[in-house]
């Protein structure tokens, strides 16, 4: 039976009744709603006399609240940074006495003028001072420095190598600094990935068959320039130079030559691969040429030639120098070398060219039927190792936590059981006992 035969016979079904016959609702029938009434507002308007009185309404003045009231609240008070008293990193005091223990770095050019690897730059906002812990592997560093202030580079080619996060651009760093208290004329690279990664601008040289970088190199020669501009002064030119639109003649000063070259970007390069040859020549002062992301000069670049072809990274003039001064194919008269090689990009592994030398594991295929490049064998000849420790020692450990515990950095219990717990969850890895153990108890 059909629902419209179903309807006609009276059959009620809730679909028949749904559907065809409608349905009444009672609450939508006319009258059947009162409709509120209205009634009068009870509020008070003030007076005219009053509003006068009183004057125009603001939202008050901020007043800050003063220290004394602000100390005397317990919770404010126990959350408070308290400045941090430490022994400053002087070369004078850097004996085995003071191992393990936390120095701050001196406020000197050095620090703002090259900069510091991302990671150590983190590290340093967070603790509001620029300090570092001194460790058995910073005195060894330092006693090789000592003995490379009077020999040529050459006997001095140092690479720091170890596993991710265990303090080898800080080791990089205390070494800069000790070298500069020391009148080295320092050259420092916190990050040598950002001369191949594309972030520069760049031309093809005929005279030398490389890639010049002019922004970078005249940048690097005004770091270089205000870090060192004291020694600098003291020398002058041992050889002519016929620059573009410009001769500096024998006995000139340095400082002229590295003038011209910060005045003039297009000549930067040019400039910046004569100012080396002048500092290989002296024998007044020694020279560091310390790098971080050391494996990425040996590495291919982010640049690309005109035929859309990779860019190796020594076919560019400034990473190809440093790594002739790396392999020993150029010397300083007095000075060293040093590298420290980083493990966060991945674009720039360590080429197996870089772990034959050393003597590491290479992360890959690493027989003898897997291709080595012999112009990269030939810039990793002679590198010495000079491995890290991959954990640090309790008392290292115990003078970090303490760093962090006194600039209120650490928001759980303080005492042994947490020391231990953090350090033994990170393995002894300096990088994971901060960033995986104490920091995160931080509230960012």
């Amino acid at each position: 039976m059909s629902l419209l035969a179903a309807a006609r016979a009276g059959r009620s079904t809730p679909l028949v009744t749904g559907a065809l016959l409608g349905q009444t609702r009672g609450y939508a029938a006319k009258g059947s709603t009162k409709v509120a009434q209205k009634k009068k507002s009870t509020f008070k308007k003030n007076s005219k006399t009053e509003r006068e009185t009183r004057g125009a309404r603001d939202a008050g003045a901020f007043r800050a609240m003063t220290d004394a009231k602000i100390t005397e609240n317990p919770i404010v008070r126990d959350n408070k940074r308290i400045p941090i008293t430490l022994p400053e990193f002087q070369a004078d005091l850097l004996t085995p006495k003071v191992a393990n223990l936390a120095m701050t770095f001196p406020h000197t050019r050095s620090l703002g003028a090259f900069g510091v690897p991302t990671n150590v730059l983190v590290d340093h906002m967070l603790l509001a001072t620029k300090c570092s812990v001194v460790r058995e592997s910073t005195l060894s560093m330092l006693d090789r420095l000592d003995k490379a202030a009077s020999t040529s580079s050459q006997s001095t080619r140092l690479v720091i190598s170890g596993k991710s996060g265990c303090g080898k651009s800080y080791l990089l760093l205390q070494a800069t600094q000790y070298a500069l208290q020391k009148q080295w004329i320092t050259l420092y690279i916190p990050r040598a990935i950002s001369q191949l990664d594309s972030s520069s601008s760049y031309a093809y040289n005929r005279r030398t068959m490389t890639y010049d970088q002019p922004d970078f190199a005249h940048q690097f020669l005004k770091r270089f320039k205000d870090v060192n501009e004291t020694l600098l002064q003291q020398l002058t030119l041992e050889q002519s130079y016929a620059l573009e639109g410009r001769t500096v003649d024998k006995s000139s000063p340095l400082m002229q030559l590295i003038q011209y070259g910060t005045e003039t970007p297009s000549n930067a390069p040019t400039v910046l691969s004569a100012v080396l040859e002048e500092l290989a020549l002296q024998k007044n002062f020694p020279v560091l040429l310390a790098v971080d992301d050391f494996q990425a000069l040996y590495c291919m670049s982010l640049y690309r030639d005109p035929y859309f072809k990779t860019v190796m990274g020594h076919h560019m003039t400034l990473p190809r120098t440093i790594l002739e001064f790396a392999s020993g194919k150029r010397s300083f008269a007095r000075g060293a070398v040093l590298g420290a090689i980083s493990t966060t990009d991945a674009r720039f592994a360590t080429p197996i060219e870089i772990s034959d030398a050393l003597g590491t594991t290479h992360v890959g295929p690493s027989n003898p039927y897997v291709r080595r490049d012999p112009d990269l064998v030939g810039y990793a000849k002679g590198l010495v190792n000079l491995p890290v420790p991959d954990s640090l020692t309790v008392s290292e450990a115990a003078s970090v936590y303490e760093l962090w515990q006194k600039t209120k950095g650490i928001h759980l219990a303080h005492g042994d059981e947490t020391f231990m717990n953090k350090y033994t969850q990170a393995g002894g890895n300096a990088r994971r006992f901060v960033q995986n153990g104490l920091l995160h108890s931080i509230a960012m």
